[in-house]
């Protein structure tokens, strides 16, 4: 057998193996450990979280979408009613700039469903260093567990 026939008959082979593999979701992912070590207060003094917890989150940014994407685990906390991502370096609190989830809503897993702002998205991507996720819940309201996102 010539190898043009042979060739021949591994492209469709090889075409039907490309379409059967899943589409990528795309975006820049990040994950972060989160602890209560790692909650801070407005002074920047830590440990202000649940210390007995743990966690991890796994975020995904996608700019073109508009969108961010998360998958949280938590263990040895009370039921979690927030979650977001802020602004602010490790050393200190800062503003909410993509909310995940609120008390009435949550959701562990999930995405975005308005769109966020690509250049917020952008800095996300770029400087990650200067942002972190954390979540909230009934014992410490002011956070729980955190983690920051680093490239």
């Amino acid at each position: 057998m010539s190898p043009k026939v042979v060739l021949a008959g591994l492209i469709p082979l090889l075409a039907t193996s490309a379409l059967a593999q899943p589409v990528a979701e795309g975006g820049r992912k990040f994950s972060t450990e989160l602890t209560g070590e790692a909650e801070v207060n407005a002074a920047g003094v830590p440990n202000k979280g649940d210390l007995d917890g743990t966690g991890s989150a796994s975020i995904t940014v996608n700019v073109g979408q508009q969108r961010v994407c998360w998958d949280i685990d938590v263990a040895g906390v009370a039921p979690i009613t927030r979650g977001h991502i802020h602004k602010a370096p490790a050393t200190t609190t800062g503003a909410i700039v993509v909310g995940f989830f609120e008390a009435n809503a949550v959701d562990l897993n999930g995405c975005t469903t308005t769109p966020i702002d690509r250049a917020l998205l952008r800095d996300i991507i770029q400087n990650p260093q200067d942002y972190y996720v954390n979540v909230h819940n009934a014992d410490f309201p002011a956070g729980a567990l955190r983690g920051q996102l680093s490239k």
